[in-house]
């Protein structure tokens, strides 16, 4: 599954100024609507409570809050990358600046899991973050992110 089928190019915040957690997954939340169809509201409770469950925040200044939504056809995401880290209670106690917001049908079962280890794969790369953290517009994030997987070859 290329991120290209879960990401598209508008779907990129280089910039986002945001001051902590919960302001974060508001301005998210109000952005997957507009891809999604769906209420900014659900989407801000069903993050929510993900996160009450325990930081989406992975380490390395990397979260990927996600969830499941109902009338959604596809797997959706949305990038931001923040003007400035907030504390998102991430396991390794480090501020947050690259997010990966990541919504699912409730029937995505085996497609959600393995399109949240592809994210955190990716974002976990220290040569994938330094791009991202160095990139300062949309496109040049959506390449980064997209870009193919280098091969190994020997």
């Amino acid at each position: 599954m290329p991120l290209s089928d879960l990401l598209a190019p508008n779907a990129i915040f280089p910039l986002l100024k945001v001051s902590n957690k919960k302001q974060m997954l508001q301005e998210l939340s109000a952005e997957a609507a507009k891809s999604t169809g769906s209420d900014e509201r659900k989407i801000f409770e069903i993050l929510l409570q993900r996160e009450r469950l325990g930081s989406t925040g992975i380490g390395h200044g990397v979260a990927i809050p996600h969830g499941k939504l109902p009338k959604i056809e596809r797997i959706y995401g949305l990038f931001a990358r923040l003007e400035k880290p907030i504390d998102f209670e991430a396991l390794d106690g480090e501020p947050v600046d690259l997010v990966f917001l990541l919504l699912a049908p409730e029937t995505a079962g085996a497609d959600h899991l393995k399109a949240l280890a592809l994210i955190a794969r990716l974002l976990r790369d220290p040569n994938i973050a330094k791009k991202l953290r160095n990139s300062r517009d949309a496109n040049s994030l959506y390449a980064v992110l997209t870009m193919p997987p280098a091969t190994n070859a020997a």
